[in-house]
This record gives structure tokens, sequence and C-alpha cells, in this order.
């Protein structure tokens, strides 16, 4: 018998406190990548996120608004950490192309991320990576805070839970205080439903991604999340706040923010398309345009 999936709405609904104009960027975002459309125009600001089990790169436009967006799943990352360098450049130098073809115009500048604490050699290495692709990178953020600009946040704690870590980010009048990563993402989840089922590591993933699943595989689930909920409280401890935004890949399994809330006893916002929310603030933080961010 399947457990019942716990709801943030204990507290609030899911997206309450993620301001409309945010809501709407996300989702025109998202739209870009189903059409492989392209709209507005220059000066153009690129972000690049290369994560664990996709790569993705969103333009804003001089205003700040999505003006293209591209996603491909890839395995050059593990655990925040490149370990395929040249298959990363060879698929952002591709997307890149793509983009400039879309829009009609070489793509120059972009931020790029990394989780907090991987280190200097591993933020040198994604920035080459950028280079070489053929964009001049005017700086590498760490993964929460890049998403903490997206959605406008000045007081409370960014938790982007991506394919290999948690990052962990608490802000004070706009500023990170203290960054956080440890690993536990969603490759842990897709582990246990291998484990859990026998199947590969492929088909689990597949399943996860199953929303018609959800309310078979939540109890399977639980452990993990309450684990990464376990590193949330424990690294917020001794802070002050009043809220947690979860975003990245895994926000979205059902159930996720509720187990988060019940464990820190506080409201959990899931913004959304969590996993955009990174590289779009990734590319806010790239000075030149009048948008957010500047």
């Amino acid at each position: 018998m399947s457990a019942p999936i716990k709801q943030a709405g204990a507290f609030e609904s899911p997206s309450a406190g993620v301001e409309h104009s945010v809501r709407l960027r996300l989702s025109q975002a998202a739209g870009l990548i189903r059409s492989k459309g392209a709209k507005g125009s220059g000066p153009f600001r690129v972000g690049v996120d290369l994560g664990t089990s996709a790569v993705k790169v969103i333009v804003l436009d001089g205003l700040g608004e999505p003006a293209a967006a591209i996603l491909r799943l890839a395995t050059v990352v593990r655990d925040g950490v490149v370990l395929d360098y040249i298959g990363a450049i060879d698929i952002l130098r591709q997307l890149v192309r793509e983009l400039e073809k879309r829009l009609g115009q070489d793509l120059v500048r972009c931020a790029t991320g990394i989780p907090p604490g991987t280190g200097s050699a591993n933020s040198r290495a994604t920035a080459h990576i950028c280079e070489a692709a053929g964009l001049e990178v005017t700086g590498v953020i760490d993964e929460p805070t890049a998403a903490a600009t997206t959605l406008h946040i000045r007081e409370g704690v960014v938790v982007d839970v991506g394919g290999g870590t948690t990052g962990i980010s608490i802000l004070h009048d706009g500023l990170p205080i203290q960054v956080a990563d440890e690993a536990t993402g969603g490759t842990h989840f897709t582990l246990v439903l291998a484990g859990r089922f026998g199947i590969p590591f492929e088909d689990a993933e597949r399943l996860k991604l199953d929303t018609k699943q959800s309310s078979r595989l939540f109890p399977v689930l639980v452990p993990v999340m309450e684990k990464v909920a376990s590193i949330v409280a424990r690294n917020i401890d001794g802070y002050r706040t009043d809220r947690v935004y979860l975003v990245g890949g895994a926000a979205s399994l059902a159930g996720f923010s509720g187990v988060l809330a019940d464990r820190l006893g506080l409201p959990v916002v899931v913004p959304p398309e969590p996993m955009l929310i990174t590289p779009m603030g990734l590319a806010l933080n790239v000075p030149g345009g009048t948008g957010d961010g500047n």
C-alpha cells in the first residue's frame, strides 16, 4: 500500500513566495526549450549550467527576458565535478552554435556555475570549458546563489538539489552569508529505485521521472528525502530564516517539499521549472544588460 505523499501545503502553497514575473520568465524559458524558438535582441547574456544529468544553457536579451534556451542530457559531470572535459566542450560548443543559429547572432559573454565548495580547480575547469566553446566567462558563481538571483531572494535559504550534490546558500540582505555543498542528489534517488526494483540505472531514471508512479515511489524515496532534509537542517542551524526555496531537478519529486517542511518546521517553496532556475540566475549575473541582476 502506498504511503500518502507529504505536501508543503501544511504551511503554504508550493509556489507561494515566487513573484509573478519570475514565474513568467521561467515558463517562457521552458517554452523556448520545447519550441526550439528564439526572440528578442541583444546584447545577449548567457547562463551555462553543466549539471550531473544535463547541460543547460539559457540566453537572456538586453532586458533580462528569455531569448533562447536549450537542454541536453549528458553525464560529463559527477557530484558537481567535471569528469569528461572533452565531452563537455563538444556538447557545449554544439549547444552554443545551435543557439546562435536560432538567434542569428554570435553569443559572446556568459557566466557559469559550480556547487559550493567544489574547489578552485573545478571552477577553472568549468570556465575553460565555456571558453573552449567560444564564450567569454564573466564569472563563476556558486549555484544556489545564482538561483537566488533568479528568485529575487534577499532573505532566506536556497537549497539546490542537483544530480549529485545538495547545495545550500543562506542569504541576508541579498548576499550569501553561508554556502555549503554535500553529496546526495538526484542520482542517489535513482540508485535507490534501481536497487529496490532490481532494474538498470537508466530504467530507474525514467521511472523516477514518471509522475504517474509518484504514489508508488514516494515511500521508497523518503529516506533520501530525509537525508537531504538532515543536511539542510545541519547547515542552517544557528541561522535565523523564515523560508526555504527548493530548486534543482529533484525538487519536482512529489512529496519532497513536504518532507523537507516537516523536518525543518519552515515553509518550503518550490518554484516552477526548478531545473531552469540556476542557469537563468547565471545569465542574470552577466554584466551588460538592463534586467534583474545588474
